[in-house]
């Protein structure tokens, strides 16, 4: 997809402590990116039918509307102490937080979510919410930890695969735009499919198999240093499970970049248990890079 220079950075927010953290996160991102910032809530309880004004004989704003709308005004605020120079909106949606979250990303920047929350977003890293709008948002989704550091390296995933690309393009420019190092990780364990269909070897060398990994990163980047001449690169070939390799690359990292899906041990990565050792136990914030254009 191609991001128009006035689409906003969104977030996501339920009234929850983590969604506040991420308000935070999404002010300082909509700040560096000249970007307005777009608070979204989502309002569920529509589709419920329950009762949404407030019941007779109730204080004044009492009511889910009412809940909602401040909700979102307590957002607001904080994100204007943070980043006072950047327009800021918020608005209620009614529908299911996922649903809404993948439409407001077809004219965003970046989707920001907390790791947890209430509501709409309980346990948001062990239910759907962030599986579904990763895996089909329309632009990048930051999934935040609390506050950012302010130090450690952008951290990028690869597997030669397209989106693997896309995320590596992603990372430079994240990597240039917070002047910090870029260390780009490939992880290996077996040899992987190239396609449906493909079979693998019972018997491999694992020196081949270092060595086509250390070429896979070497290609991911080929090209994006005349593009960033001022980003340091590392460059990591590593025997292991990507999870766990991702995992243990984000104790020191600022940011952990991904591709949503991808080939081999990366393929697939929100929708298998990659996903949740990333999300569940990654020590820094994630973002998931979902379109390849």
């Amino acid at each position: 997809m191609t991001i128009h220079s006035q689409a906003p950075v969104v977030v996501g927010v339920d009234g929850s402590a983590a969604s506040l953290d991420a308000v935070r996160v999404a002010a300082r991102e909509a700040a560096d990116r000249n970007r307005p910032l777009q608070v979204v809530h989502a309002f569920i309880w529509p589709l419920t039918r329950a009762p949404l004004t407030p019941a007779p004989g109730a204080p004044a704003g009492a009511g889910l509307r009412n809940q909602a709308e401040r909700c979102v005004a307590e957002a607001v605020a904080e994100a204007g102490k943070v980043a006072p120079d950047v327009p800021v909106t918020g608005v209620v949606v009614d529908g299911a937080p996922a649903a809404v979250l993948v439409a407001e990303s077809r004219d965003a920047a970046l989707v920001v979510l907390g790791h947890r929350g209430l509501g709409g977003f309980a346990g948001l890293l062990i239910g759907s919410v962030t599986l579904q709008v990763s895996a089909r948002a329309h632009c990048p989704v930051l999934v935040t930890r609390g506050e950012a550091r302010a130090d450690g390296p952008v951290v990028v995933g690869v597997d030669g695969s397209e989106l693997s690309t896309a995320a590596v393009g992603f990372a430079y420019e994240e990597a240039a735009r917070r002047d910090a190092p870029l260390v780009v990780v490939h992880a290996w364990l077996y040899p992987t499919p190239l396609g449906p269909g493909d079979i693998l070897p019972l018997v491999y060398d694992p020196a081949e198999l270092a060595e086509e990994s250390r070429r896979v990163v070497a290609e991911s980047i080929a090209g994006w240093a005349e593009r960033y001449p001022d980003v340091p690169v590392r460059q990591r070939s590593v025997r292991g499970a990507p999870a766990r390799v991702l995992v243990e690359e984000s104790q020191s990292a600022r940011l952990v970049v991904v591709g949503a899906h991808g080939r081999g041990a990366l393929g697939g990565l929100l929708l298998g248990s990659v996903s949740h050792a990333v999300l569940h136990h990654a020590q820094s914030p994630l973002v998931i890079v979902r379109n390849a254009s």
